[in-house]
């Protein structure tokens, strides 16, 4: 399965490094990344593979959630299918 994850929030540092060492924790592989700086806010989106992990996804949601909140970003993770069924015109 694969996912789709969003970070928001105001730019300062350690976002990056701390979401990919949080996504490696949990066994999840980057596949591809995008992230810019918006004045002073940041965004990132990432494909991500779950391929490798046993945790849930509502686990996996659940840790996220809460690395967010000690980054003061907001991080949303999505399946990938649903992510498209959303976003088709």
């Amino acid at each position: 399965m694969r996912a789709i994850l969003t970070v928001v929030g105001k730019d300062k540092i350690g976002i990056v490094a701390g979401v990919s060492q949080e996504l490696a924790s949990l066994q999840l592989n980057i596949l591809d990344v995008s992230q810019t700086i918006m004045e002073d806010y940041f965004t990132m989106m990432m494909v991500l593979s779950l391929e490798k992990t046993t945790l849930s996804f509502e686990k996996i949601r659940e840790r996220l959630n809460s690395l967010g909140e000690s980054l003061g970003v907001t991080i949303q993770i999505q399946n990938e299918e649903i992510f498209n069924t959303m976003h088709k015109l």
